[in-house]
């Protein structure tokens, strides 16, 4: 496979210099999958398989692949340099633990398991020194249980995953045991050679059979504590596996869930079959791909896949399966097999729809001679499979009874048509008939999805990938209806989804899911109403005053509303900058009854008069939209109070007076530090205390974060926590619309004064990009739970208890790779982030660099760069002192805030 992918290619290099460019996946998914013939043609690892409970952002049109694809690239980005090649199996579902164990270095590293020896048996197993368990001692392919107790009392063993890292060594080893000649790989013949049971047994210390040429690779084993495996060889193992890993809950799956009941081994996707009268049992039915009558039953251990439409009125006995296969441009060959069937064997001898295959002869009177198959054919080879265009539900019967009627027109039909065997079946289906039908079906279910989503999975699903395959169907577009704001939110996003994938526009749904989103956390604060009146003294000036935060991993996942649904986590530390407080807030008494709104920074100044003034202010960017903002939520507005007042005089008048207030933020305009969001929560304290409210940091918060939304910003809630609370800490909040933070400090030594400015350097590239449009991006993925969105927002969300782990063992080394990594998934979250010219800079300083990271949204602003010494430090300065990317730039003191926000009076 690999050679052929280098070909396939091009080859424009030699293949050795193409398997270094980056490492790769091989999935052993070829057979000809006798247990399974459902998905023979398209292979196990492409079967669909359903949404899984408790999911969040698998797609309606997944397959076995995708459930797994996502683990095996955390080991394909976790494991050494030195490893090239991933090869897993492919009917294979790997659960891995929640924490992937350290992979060593090794030119073959396997990933075993514990399990029982009667569980082993079946499998290759890794045996390990008890004081080492990653050194491989030996491998033994299926030992018996009692050699595996034997040898386990001086030894820990490990059953085999399937699951190796191949070095670029071990990779030429294989190549050279498969016949190819490495100095001509493209023209070498190749032959068989079997990867687990040929390299297993000449790997480790003592190796079970002596091959110098295996056993000077070097070879390691993970053990992945806590893993389980789950089989998809079988029909029955299908069912089974998805049973059970729907069954499973968090906390492992030896855990019972008392409170839900368990899935049925009942699958029905990508179809149209809206059965009447549902099974007692539900014991092990699978229907994919078809499309039946609502009176159609189906019994037990029944799967059933690419039936067509048709007024289908067959009985189907327990154990028997079908599988209609489109051959041609519009013939049919239906399959009839048994849920057991292993398809092996001479078709004298095997077994058929879970009896003797002669018996299906012999009860229609049919010699194999008459049937033109020798006794010895291999039932898997036998033409027994008839190709019509003509399938009616009296030849089906006639075709899985156990003693049929006499029908000398299907016996006939029978010997004379056409007839393709299981394997032929696989070469000669037409996949794109098929695929076009899985389609068409799978348009029907998701509607069906849309009209039922308050009892279905419809709310945690791509709901992008949904609408892709909704607007396939003729259904109108969906209205949302939900009194829910979160799930308004996610079916506004979806109808405007739908629209875009037919052409339409669907701007005004998305306008639609924001307002819902923005409405609900802003409604939260007017559901607290509060009535300002003054605590200031006439002469009296109150200074409040706030640091900026610099993030060092979770940013993103604090957003609504993917805060909102799984609540979210952040590391940042408040910062002082050139030993000052960055953002200032002044306010006095007024003689004047009104509102005045200076900012210092801009020299700027707005006079609010009436209530028409402060409202409107939802255009981002509009003069003052921040400041007006906070005002309403400090009761300036009649939303926002409960005494009856209805104009700004009123409002004034019952405070005492006017005011007045200025503000600094004394950084660049998109800086990344989150200085709006800290000027807000700094404005909204302020006036809390102006007011007389007693607001606790919580409120300012929580207030602040009502006004990100009523600026149709969207933003989260990090900036204002990272300013009002003091020094280095973990923030986070558990899953709701009331987003209250827990705040965990940690210690300040890796960014305190001796290391702050040496080797911790804060550099502003003079690069500035408004976050606005990013953010825009990213909540429209939230609602509708893009996949790619989702695993990266919870990769990014449990960063951060790695980074708050690293901190607080006061590892450099950990903090400079919880910075690169931040960076990483920031990247992988939205591309964008790291521009040419954010890229030049970090390319001009790399050879000096631990880590570094934008500090905000990514594009521009402020720039985090740890240095590995003080030497590389000084390199750093120099080499953009002395070749900056544009005048703006500039490196800037920072220190650790002690105090947070503050407030004092004159």
């Amino acid at each position: 496979m690999l050679i052929d992918a280098w070909l396939a290619g091009g080859g424009g290099e030699s293949f050795f210099e193409w398997l270094g460019q980056r490492k790769r996946l091989v999935m052993l998914a070829g057979g000809q999958s006798r247990r399974l013939p459902a998905y023979a043609a398209t292979g196990k690892v492409l079967m669909p398989v359903p949404v899984m409970n408790g999911s969040h952002g698998q797609r309606l049109d997944q397959s076995l692949l995708d459930l797994q694809v996502a683990d095996y690239r955390t080991v394909l980005e976790n494991s050494p340099d030195s490893a090239c090649v991933l090869v897993a199996s492919g009917d294979v579902f790997l659960r891995f633990p929640e924490n992937l164990p350290a992979i060593p270095e090794a030119d073959i590293v396997g990933f075993g398991m514990s399990v029982s020896p009667e569980v082993a048996k079946d499998f290759g197993v890794f045996f390990s020194p008890r004081d080492t368990p990653n050194t491989v001692s030996f491998f033994l392919q299926k030992p018996e249980p009692g050699r595996i107790r034997e040898l386990a009392r001086d030894r820990e063993y490990f059953v085999d995953t399937g699951l190796w890292l191949l070095s670029a060594r071990a990779v030429a080893a294989l190549i050279k045991k498969s016949g190819v000649d490495e100095a001509n790989i493209a023209r070498g013949v190749r032959s068989h050679y079997e990867l687990y049971s040929g390299m297993g047994p000449s790997l480790g210390a003592e190796p079970m059979e002596s091959d110098p040429e295996i056993s000077t690779l070097t070879s390691a084993v993970v053990p992945l504590r806590g893993a389980d495996f789950h089989h998809f060889g079988t029909t029955r193992q299908m069912i089974e596996s998805l049973s059970a890993l729907q069954n499973r809950v968090a906390g492992g799956p030896e855990r019972i869930d008392l409170w839900r009941k368990p899935h049925p081994d009942m699958y029905v996707l990508n179809a149209d079959f809206r059965f009447h009268k549902r099974l007692a049992s539900h014991e092990m039915i699978w229907i994919e791909n078809c499309s039946l009558p609502g009176e159609f039953q189906p019994t037990a251990e029944n799967a059933l896949t690419g039936i067509p439409p048709g007024d289908w009125a067959f009985d189907l006995p327990r154990g028997i399966c079908l599988d209609f296969v489109p051959i041609g441009d519009s013939a049919m060959a239906v399959r009839p097999y048994g849920f057991d069937d292993s398809f092996s064997g001479p078709i004298s001898s095997a077994h058929w729809m879970g009896r003797p295959a002669a018996a299906w002869f012999e009860a229609r009177g049919i010699s194999l001679e008459d049937a033109r198959i020798a006794p010895e054919t291999d039932i898997q080879e036998a033409a027994i499979f008839v190709v019509t265009e003509d399938v009616s539900s009296e030849w089906i019967s006639w075709l899985i009874a156990t003693n049929p009627e006499a029908r000398p027109e299907f016996l006939e039909q029978w010997l004379a048509s056409r007839r393709l065997s299981a394997s032929q079946l696989a070469q000669d289906v037409n996949l794109a008939r098929l695929f076009r039908q899985r389609g068409h079906l799978a348009s029907l279910a998701s509607v069906r999805l849309w009209e039922h989503r308050n009892t279905n999975p419809f709310f945690r699903v791509d709901l992008e990938n949904a609408a892709a395959v909704y607007a396939g169907s003729q259904a109108p577009l969906p209205e949302p209806s939900s009194s829910r704001a979160v799930d308004r939110m996610h079916e506004a996003a979806f109808a405007g989804a739908v629209a875009r994938a037919r052409g339409a526009d669907g701007d005004g749904f998305e306008k639609e899911a924001f307002h819902a989103l923005a409405d609900r956390i802003v409604s939260m604060s007017a559901e607290r109403p509060v009535v300002p009146r003054t605590t200031l003294i006439e002469d009296q000036i109150l200074w409040a005053r706030s640091p900026v935060r610099l993030d060092l991993a979770g940013g993103w996942s604090d957003t609504p509303p993917f805060c909102l649904k799984h609540g979210g986590a952040v590391v940042n530390l408040a910062v002082e900058l050139n030993g000052q407080a960055p953002v200032q807030v002044f306010a006095r008494m007024s003689r004047h009854r009104r509102i005045l709104i200076r900012s210092i920074d801009l020299g700027a100044e707005a006079v609010i008069q009436n209530l028409s003034d402060l409202e409107g202010v939802s255009e981002i960017g509009g003069e003052f939209a921040l400041a007006k903002a906070a005002f309403c939520l400090a009761g300036f507005h009649p939303r926002f109070r409960c005494d009856g007042a209805t104009t700004l005089d009123e409002i004034l008048e019952a405070f005492g007076g006017g005011l007045e207030v200025s503000m600094l933020a004394a950084t660049p305009k998109g800086s990344g530090l989150g200085t709006s969001s800290v000027l807000a929560a700094t404005l909204l304290a302020a006036l809390g205390s102006s007011g007389g409210f007693g607001w606790d940091n919580e409120e300012v918060f929580q207030r602040a974060l009502a006004l990100e939304q009523m600026l149709t910003s969207g933003g989260g809630w990090q900036d204002q926590a990272g300013g009002i609370y003091h020094g280095i800490k973990l923030i986070e909040t558990s899953p709701g619309l009331e987003q209250s933070p827990t705040v965990k400090w940690l210690p300040e030594h890796l960014l305190g004064p001796q290391l702050a400015n040496h080797v911790a350097l804060l550099y502003y590239t003079g690069i500035t990009r408004v976050a606005q449009t990013i953010l825009r991006e990213i909540v429209r993925g939230m609602f509708l739970n893009n996949g790619h969105h989702l695993e990266n927002l919870f990769a990014i969300r449990a960063h951060a208890l790695t980074a708050y782990q690293a901190v607080q063992r006061e590892s450099w080394d950990g903090l400079c790779s919880v910075v690169r990594k931040s960076w990483e998934l920031n990247e992988a979250l939205d591309p964008g982030t790291n521009t040419p010219e954010v890229a030049a800079i970090l390319r001009q300083i790399s050879d000096w660099t631990a880590g570094a990271k934008l500090l905000g949204a990514g594009g521009g602003g402020y720039m985090l760069i740890l240095a590995k010494d003080l030497q590389a430090a000084a390199k750093i300065r120099r080499s953009l002192q002395e070749f900056p990317p544009n005048p703006r730039a500039r490196f800037v003191d920072f220190s650790l805030s002690a105090t947070g926000l503050q407030i004092t009076r004159s």
